[in-house]
């Protein structure tokens, strides 16, 4: 192709893309939007080479006008798919009446939220934030001190017991709990009273669990960021009963897998129990606006009391109407049934790829992920699909996560697993 050629080519991607909403402004190219990033961001991702502007359901858009399917969901923050034009119009509408007051002041969305959320998860309260990470900090800052008031443990003496694999965040106190050195090597002195036990393990757990100090376990139902490692049958209520016998909160991080990932709307359904401390987080806004939430009942949440933490933005009005329509979009459309039904599609195609490139599949709902032999480069794998119209990535060298949106219909997910079995055989 001719250098004329090319700029005629790129000219008239422009144009359309312009032309169908996509872009109201000459566009950058992927390399030159990479380069910039390169140039005047902090080098702490390291994204798949596509540069995306626009996004609608299970789809998003390039900047030359390339349609992939979205096969990460931003980490499961777009549960409802891109765009759902319910959440968008409830950020609109809210937008232009009322967006932050702080909570000096009372706001009339704050208590309707409250009100939604603990009825939805059957909890007493909550305790609205931001980010995951935040979720994370506050449900520890609680159980600690629900461990001094209540469980009466030595000032300055309450442990907090996580397992190997976890990841809830990089703020200082998440990569203490890290067994991760990209997390946490070079960021230390690290959170004192935090211990980890290996995962999947009710033996180490329950020794931990004897000591008195212990005031909770934090664990999540499914490690996602890990490679979607799925505990075994019964783990859950297991962590439940030790808890419970130990006198020791459980604290359940969904901000991954709860909101209908795994084919439930909360992971721990799956075993019918209930943690003492829930996370939420990612979905809870659709994407649309950060928004994360810790809910507990009155025994837990009334230790903290005013003034001993908070956030500007926690609990904003405008989050707030965000979140509603975020979650009755799960309850509407019925995600979680959708998600269970083609997660079991999903997984029994993968199960036929060839076993000596794609060793392991493992997931719940449309949570997945494939081990990848280490003959072949997951990496790589990943920009294959991307040729192939598929955006996913990988995690720890050798596991590529596959977590579409929810509102994914069948038809679209048997088009998607030919992407996959195509770009795989390819590797023959």
């Amino acid at each position: 192709m001719t250098i004329a050629s090319k700029l005629l080519r790129r000219t008239l991607n422009c144009v359309k893309l312009q032309s169908s909403g996509l872009s109201s402004k000459p566009q950058l190219t992927s390399e030159q939007i990479f380069a910039r990033e390169d140039k005047f961001g902090a080098h702490n991702y390291h994204p798949v080479p596509v540069a995306l502007c626009k996004g609608q359901g299970v789809h998003v858009w390039d900047v030359e006008g390339k349609k992939y399917f979205d096969f990460l969901s931003a980490y499961s923050a777009v549960n409802q798919g891109h765009c759902h034009p319910k959440i968008v119009s409830t950020l609109k509408q809210q937008a232009d009446v009322l967006t932050l007051v702080s909570r000096a002041f009372y706001s009339d969305v704050l208590g309707e939220y409250e009100e939604y959320i603990t009825k939805l998860f059957g909890y007493d309260k909550v305790l609205p934030m931001n980010t995951g990470v935040e979720g994370g900090e506050t449900a520890c800052k609680l159980a600690r001190k629900w461990g001094y008031k209540t469980k009466k443990i030595p000032k300055d003496q309450a442990r907090i017991i996580f397992a190997e694999g976890n990841f809830w965040g990089r703020t200082l106190s998440a990569v203490s709990s890290s067994t991760d050195p990209t997390c946490y090597e070079g960021f230390g002195p690290f959170m004192p009273g935090f211990s980890i036990i290996p995962y999947n393990d009710l033996a180490a757990l329950e020794k931990e669990l004897k000591d008195p100090n212990v005031a909770a376990f934090m664990v999540e139902p499914i490690q996602g960021e890990a490679g979607v490692v799925v505990p075994d049958d019964g783990y859950l209520k297991g962590v439940r009963d030790l808890c419970t016998k130990h006198n020791v909160l459980w604290i359940a991080d969904e901000v991954q897998t709860g909101l209908c990932r795994t084919g439930r709307m909360l992971c721990v359904e799956h075993e019918g129990v209930r943690p003492d401390i829930l996370i939420l987080g990612k979905a809870l806004s659709g994407g649309v606006y950060p928004v994360s939430a810790v809910l507990a009942d009155d025994p837990i949440m009334l230790s903290i009391q005013p003034g001993e933490h908070g956030s500007t933005y926690g609990g904003n009005p405008l989050g707030c109407k965000v979140a509603m329509a975020a979650m009755q979009v799960l309850v509407d459309e019925k995600l979680a049934d959708n998600a269970e039904k083609l997660g079991q599609i999903l997984r029994s195609e993968l199960n036929k790829l060839p076993k000596d490139i794609v060793t392991k599949v493992r997931g719940k709902g449309l949570l997945n992920a494939v081990v990848i032999d280490k003959k072949y480069n997951a990496w790589d794998i990943c920009l294959k699909l991307r040729e192939n119209g598929l955006l996913a990535k990988p995690t720890h060298g050798d596991i590529i996560r596959f977590a579409p949106p929810l509102v994914i219909t069948e038809p679209e997910l048997k088009e998607c697993i030919s992407i996959i079995t195509k770009t795989i055989l390819s590797l023959k």
